[in-house]
């Protein structure tokens, strides 16, 4: 036999797909979708983004469905500004979304939804120094005109006259206190309020990058020039209650919108509970997530967080491996299409009425004292 010359091809063996139990692809057939689910259904045995999709609407609707997953539900990204805010609502109000981690723009913009004001569309004709001049602060495409930022800091007022300084502040209370201010007076629904009803904790681990983070502060400058106790912010008081309300689940899901702050703090509690029992000496479990569905258009080489994959996650302890019993969706599209078509199929497959039950609905701890 001649020596084979590197390089070269082979005699190759051809298999059949069939007898090897390859999954066949099937044509998208639009007359046979007589519903978002049956269109994402059908989206699934397609390819590209489509099958990512209908993917990730399957390991969605196992989240719902398993009665022992604790859902965390991360933002970042415009989302309110873009009027995603009702089906972050819908999620809590479902009992399908048992957390939120969020930055605190995201919030901010929801807050002004839920207090009756309202977005509008950017005319391109307005350039952004007339746009500046007018008090018109523009997200991409839409305008968050400085006015509905004012309405806000005056809910903060009311929220934090009340708050008693002898209570450390952490994003999660002050947004309970939002929520339940919210609940009293505003007629509309907003994600705050919805938290606040479902007894669903929402974190801002970036707090100071948001305007409630800039309330804050200007409100402990004027309690500093009146004479009167400041009030003390301790992000790490998020930390925990999020480590310990994770720590009393049996399973862990995850829907991740965009990347960032949020998605890297919630996902970082599996490497948290290694590291206590590693380097503290604690008893505690080591948990990761079970579940987990991403949506963003971020590709991988940018080198991101935004972008990286759930393989890379497992390597660091974060998520359950699939030979172990992982299942994960990854959704590469600008989330205000993919988010409102994944929902609406999920919600179609579980059906109006289904509502899952309150998961770690134990009542919330306050935050430890500290007193000046």
């Amino acid at each position: 036999m001649k020596h084979k010359q590197a390089g070269t091809g082979i005699d190759r063996k051809l298999h059949d797909p069939v007898s090897d139990k390859l999954s066949p692809v099937f044509p998208l057939d639009l007359s046979k979708a007589k519903s978002i689910d049956a269109l994402v259904r059908g989206m699934a045995d397609t390819a590209f983004t489509g099958r990512q999709l209908g993917e990730a609407v399957d390991v969605l609707e196992a989240m719902a469905r398993d009665k022992d997953c604790f859902v965390v539900m991360t933002l970042s990204g415009a989302m309110t500004v873009a009027k995603q805010g009702l089906i972050i609502c819908d999620l809590i109000d479902r009992g399908l979304v048992n957390a939120v981690i969020s930055t605190g723009a995201l919030m901010a913009h929801g807050l002004v939804e839920a207090t009756g004001c309202k977005h509008y569309r950017y005319d391109p004709k307005m350039n952004d120094v007339q746009l500046y001049e007018a008090g018109y602060n523009r997200v991409y495409d839409t305008l968050e005109p400085e006015q509905n930022l004012d309405q806000v800091e005056l809910v903060m007022e009311e929220v934090l006259a009340k708050w008693d300084p002898s209570e450390t502040m952490c994003s999660w209370r002050l947004n309970q206190e939002i929520g339940r201010h919210l609940k009293k007076h505003s007629k509309g629904r907003g994600i705050l309020k919805s938290a606040f009803e479902q007894n669903v904790p929402v974190f801002v681990p970036a707090f100071t990058d948001s305007e409630l983070g800039l309330d804050v502060a200007l409100n402990n400058r004027m309690r500093m020039r009146e004479g009167k106790p400041q009030i003390n912010f301790n992000p790490f008081l998020d930390l925990n209650h999020f480590a310990e309300t994770l720590l009393q689940q049996t399973r862990l899901g995850i829907l991740t919108i965009g990347g960032g702050v949020p998605r890297n703090w919630a996902q970082q509690f599996g490497p948290y509970c290694e590291l206590r029992v590693r380097r503290a000496g604690e008893d505690v479990p080591l948990k990761r997530y079970h579940y987990g569905v991403r949506v963003c258009p971020e590709p991988v080489h940018w080198g991101g967080l935004s972008g990286s994959p759930y393989s890379e996650a497992i390597s660091w302890g974060k998520f359950v491996p699939p030979h172990e019993g992982g299942k994960f969706g990854e959704v590469f599209v600008d989330a205000t299409v993919g988010l409102p078509i994944m929902i609406a199929a999920m919600f179609e497959r579980l059906g109006k009425s289904y509502t899952k039950a309150a998961q770690g609905s134990r009542p919330a701890p306050k935050a430890k004292s500290s007193r000046r």
